[in-house]
């Protein structure tokens, strides 16, 4: 038996559906932040060279990031269950090997697996929720849940890394991921159902989907290398400028095919637009900070791995809470002031934590600011999901869930690209002038801080922007109306 919004099947088990699909999702959240604190063990134990060590992220970014978009369309044409379980079962089988790695090259491969492994998964999972629950309170509710997952995963993931590897050892933060991914994918027949888009031109768009995937990842690489090579270096500008002319190469395709795999229709939906934007600052703030105040922990504070990730705690408690009461508020108010005003909060929050001292305590310095951002989070991840999804239709799904991932990756790349670049610089400075060094790092990680509220308060005015006000959820108009828009509404089968 599968499941369908329309069916006569128990509610129970299209939550259940809704608890595998937050189980998957959990664990790609997880691997974006878990192998942080585990990095200094993983270095000793492998012998990775300090250069070849951020590869360990920076795999696992790359090919998330890059494939993201191409996944999600991909499983609105091929099947989105058959895509979810193909796609879980590359990220286990991945997640395996990397906890056996024996070298850093198998480690850094594992980790790439892995990458492309949530990123034909991920946006099969949340199209898959958007066509099992209606829109209004219900879907509402399922997305409640599913931005809880992603406001907590970052901060929970920082806090599974050092109670593994303090413990049972740093493998364990991919060896858990396999049982896991076995349920999920023995449960996947009995509690989804097999959905696909009904769309008269079936054609895979080859060009677009190898111009939009090699743009991405090209734009990725020069975030996560930025830092390393220079932001004026000849090596970043070359490939931002490679990466700017492979996306308007892809925009040209798409505009000219008659099965594109970006129908650019959806951005006339402003909820999505403003969303997409929004999740693009949210990133930048979430994963930079997440970043910074690791560091500012074990390196400042001293924190012990187990340390870290209990510090981190308090954030993804309340972000949980705020999680919840967000989906109310956007099932009677819509998405705009839950979106913005969570954005508010959480910058709010990272201007507190930017306060923080050389000597710092935790009960004084970072609690209070990591309760705020926490609140704010759990809002905006919530009204983020749900936002980017309002009024698209079902045969878009997979594209509109790639594209929120998408956006918040890239946002995630540049977030931790710009203030780890901005706090190595200004401690560089003052260690050049013979600042002590704890003094020297927390103030260059208070510079990034101040950066990541920025990116936050950056998205709260685009939401204020962007989104419209309480009403009528808008939808992509019919194909035979927006002729003058070109191909990109194809007639409907």
């Amino acid at each position: 038996m599968t499941l369908d919004s329309t069916s006569s099947a128990p509610d129970r088990r299209r939550w259940l559906g809704l608890a595998a699909l937050c189980a998957a999702f959990f664990m790609v959240i997880l691997d974006v932040a878990i192998v942080n604190v585990a990095l200094p063990t993983i270095q000793v134990d492998l012998g990775f060279s300090q250069k070849n060590l951020q590869w360990v992220v920076s795999a696992y970014a790359l090919t998330f990031g890059g494939l993201l978009l191409l996944g999600g369309r991909t499983a609105d044409l091929l099947g989105r269950r058959r895509l979810f379980v193909a796609g879980l079962g590359a990220f286990t089988a991945a997640s395996l090997l990397a906890g056996l790695a024996w070298s850093e090259e198998v480690l850094i491969a594992a980790r790439a697996l892995q990458g492309i492994g949530a990123a034909v998964m991920t946006p099969a999972a949340l199209s898959i929720l958007m066509t099992t629950f209606r829109e209004g309170a219900e879907r509402n509710t399922a997305l409640g849940v599913w931005g809880a997952v992603g406001a907590s995963g970052g901060t929970v993931g920082v806090l599974l890394g050092g109670i593994l590897t303090d413990t049972i050892g740093w493998e364990w933060i991919f060896f858990l991921n396999v049982p896991v991914g076995l349920a999920v994918m023995a449960a996947a027949p009995v509690l989804l159902r097999e959905s696909r888009a009904d769309m008269e031109h079936r054609r895979f768009d080859l060009a677009g989907a190898l111009s939009v995937t090699a743009g991405i990842a090209l734009l990725v690489y020069a975030l996560v290398e930025a830092e390393s090579a220079g932001w004026a270096s000849a090596q970043t500008l070359g490939l931002i400028g490679a990466s700017a002319a492979l996306l308007a190469a892809f925009v040209l395709v798409e505009r000219r095919s008659r099965a594109p795999i970006m129908p650019f229709g959806i951005f006339r939906i402003r909820a999505v637009t403003g969303s997409n934007v929004a999740g693009l600052a949210l990133g930048g703030a979430v994963f930079g900070m997440i970043f910074i105040l690791t560091l500012y922990m074990q390196q400042v504070l001293a924190y012990s791995p187990l340390e870290t990730g209990l510090a981190w705690l308090a954030m993804s408690l309340t972000a949980l809470v705020s999680s919840m009461v967000a989906s109310v508020l956007v099932t009677r108010i819509g998405p705009r002031v839950p979106l913005a005003g969570g954005l508010v909060v959480a910058g709010a929050g990272l201007l507190l934590l930017a306060q923080v001292p050389a000597d710092g305590a935790y009960a004084a310095n970072l609690l209070p600011g990591l309760l705020v951002t926490g609140l704010g989070l759990g809002s905006s991840f919530v009204a983020l999901s749900i936002g980017a999804l309002e009024g698209v239709p079902d045969r878009d799904a997979g594209l509109a869930s790639g594209l929120v991932n998408t956006t918040q990756q890239v946002g995630g790349a540049l977030g931790v690209a710009v203030l780890s670049t901005l706090a190595i610089s200004r401690s560089d400075d003052l260690i050049a002038t013979g600042t002590a060094v704890p003094v020297a790092l927390t103030e260059g990680f208070q510079i990034a801080l101040y950066a990541s509220a920025g990116f936050a308060l950056a998205g709260a005015l685009a939401v204020v922007a962007l989104v419209r006000g309480r009403g009528r959820p808008e939808t992509v108009a019919e194909p035979a109306a927006d002729a003058a828009a070109g191909p990109a509404l194809e007639p409907q089968g």
